[in-house]
């Protein structure tokens, strides 16, 4: 019986240096990719958005959403940690977010600050969900088809605040957002995750916790460099070619996978297994 724990618990990388380094490249991937999808192949961004009858947010999201489903299927159906489908599940994941995150905020009118509260609210509600449901959120406890569900409704929810967020801090006042800039707006999250590392290494702050909250501001830090990477000179960026960025970090992220050590998740019998 502990023997098909561990094997389940398997399919969750630990939590190592090494898998922040791929969370944040492959949160810039799902931006760059996401905007290539919705804005430049689907001409969301264009004068001509709309003029099919489709919303290019919307279609990119049904898209990804497609691919997300199949891949969180074939994850909950493996019996080991296979590190290329984990890291495939991930993008998808975050490109699914960053089209989701622009349809919520720019589509439905409700701008950034009604998105972002709605995005939080969902993170929120599936955390809710989970831990009444098993009793834990910690993703070292992970033994379950039902937990590893609710460990990627909760991973795709926070990918898409933390787009939301990336943009509201990073666009113009004329545009709703903070005013920082892509420069500005990479500073702050990079901080804030900062500040976070500090308290892990520091203080006795639940873990749990702080794993979430990095979680989800990873995403913000990925979108603001996705967006300097591939928005226009005028507005603050380097106007790179959204696909061949994509293209870039893809490879780096294969690199990463083949380079760094990619082993399995803690024991659910560990310490600070419950909260």
């Amino acid at each position: 019986m502990q023997r098909d724990r561990v094997d389940i618990i398997s399919k969750v990388p630990a939590i190592t240096l090494g898998f922040w380094i791929i969370k944040i490249l492959a949160t810039t991937l799902g931006e760059t990719g996401g905007d290539s999808v919705s804005m430049s192949w689907l001409g969301e961004t264009t004068p001509e958005a709309g003029a099919g009858g489709l919303n290019g947010y919307l279609v990119g999201s049904a898209m990804f959403g497609v691919a997300l489903i199949v891949l969180v299927w074939l994850q909950v159906r493996a019996r080991s940690l296979n590190s290329w489908l984990y890291w495939a599940t991930i993008v998808a994941s975050t490109t699914f977010g960053t089209t989701l995150a622009d349809f919520c905020t720019r589509s439905l009118g409700i701008g950034y600050p009604g998105g972002s509260l709605l995005l939080l609210a969902t993170v929120l509600l599936s955390l809710f969900a989970w831990h009444r449901s098993v009793g834990t959120v910690n993703v070292n406890t992970i033994t379950t088809a039902k937990a590893e569900a609710f460990y990627w409704m909760t991973i795709t929810f926070s990918q898409t605040l933390g787009t939301a967020l990336g943009d509201w801090a990073s666009d113009d006042f004329s545009e709703g957002g903070w005013g920082l800039g892509y420069g500005g707006a990479a500073l702050l999250f990079g901080s804030a995750l900062a500040v976070l590392a500090i308290l892990y290494f520091t203080t006795k702050v639940n873990r749990v916790i702080l794993f979430w909250a990095a979680f989800i501001l990873t995403r913000p830090l990925g979108a603001t460099v996705g967006d300097f990477l591939d928005k226009p000179i005028d507005k603050g960026g380097l106007a790179l070619s959204r696909p061949i960025a994509s293209l870039v970090l893809a490879v780096a992220i294969v690199a990463l996978i083949l380079l760094l050590p990619q082993r399995p998740g803690g024991h659910p019998g560990g310490t600070e297994a419950r909260t």
